[in-house]
């Protein structure tokens, strides 16, 4: 169950990182670009919560969710600090 939480924390923040990097592409009209994250955003965001409502109970797909939303804040941060668009 920890292996799997941890998972789902790298998800959210590999997901959230890739949603600001898009909108920032978004900004800065990159529609390539933008395509491209906004995909990879959908695929991770829709398979994280497929797994957390099929492969767990109740009590653990909570914990799942909170650790998921957790990740996703931490995405956000990153994205936000990263200079990596400013690159591209």
């Amino acid at each position: 169950m920890t292996f799997q939480l941890i998972l789902y924390f790298l998800a959210g923040i590999i997901q959230d990182f890739f949603l600001t990097l898009n909108w920032r592409f978004v900004a800065k009209e990159k529609p390539l670009q933008a395509t491209i994250f906004s995909f990879l955003t959908t695929v991770i965001s829709l398979l994280v919560l497929y797994n957390i409502l099929t492969q767990l109970d109740k009590e653990r797909s909570i914990i799942g969710i909170i650790v998921y939303a957790m990740g996703i804040g931490s995405g956000t941060y990153l994205g936000m600090k990263l200079k990596i668009v400013d690159k591209i």
